[in-house]
């Protein structure tokens, strides 16, 4: 749990993925139109991935990817992002962690 708290918390944006992750790769898309360049880490294609995902599971992340961070914050799973986005504030978050800048 201390590597993913560690990691969450060293971007401004950070999402956990898997590589396979149709959901995974839309909020990658997102955040890149958004013009934030978040830190990736895909679970399936590290070697400490199934302990950072039991370790996301015990953070409270249902489904664990994508798990999304920002400004070293839990901001929520794919749906939580997306509803995040419609009502207008991510970008105000990305803009308070600093990983957007207009």
């Amino acid at each position: 749990m201390d590597r993913v708290r560690d990691l969450a918390s060293k971007n401004a944006a950070v999402i956990f993925t898997k590589s396979s992750c149709c959901m995974c790769h839309s909020i990658k898309t997102l955040f890149y139109e958004l013009g934030a360049s978040p830190a990736i880490h895909e679970l399936d294609r590290d070697v400490n991935g199934k302990e950072m995902e039991r370790a996301l599971r015990g953070l409270g992340c249902n489904p664990t990817v994508p798990a999304v961070f920002i400004g070293g914050k839990w901001a929520g799973s794919a749906k939580d992002v997306l509803s995040l986005h419609l009502d207008g504030s991510l970008k105000q978050m990305l803009m308070e962690a600093k990983a957007i800048w207009f």
